[in-house]
């Protein structure tokens, strides 16, 4: 019997009055363990912040032009 198969059975012979409180408690252990994952590369990448014009990606030519004729 594999661990999810206890754990079924365990639920099973619970009185329908402990479900919510159970179905909280295994939402909080849930969570906490997701918390402790490492974070993703591309999470990562959503957190970097630039300040640049909103269209600096489509003309970022002209903005690196621009720099090297200042220089």
């Amino acid at each position: 019997m594999t661990a999810k198969d206890k754990i079924h059975a365990e639920i099973d012979s619970l009185n329908e009055e402990y479900l919510d409180e159970l179905y909280l408690l295994i939402q909080d252990f849930a969570q906490s363990k997701q918390h402790l994952k490492k974070p993703s590369f591309m999470s990562k990448l959503k957190q970097i912040k630039i300040n640049a014009p909103e269209d600096f990606a489509s003309n970022l030519d002209s903005y690196l032009a621009k720099d090297e004729g200042e220089k």
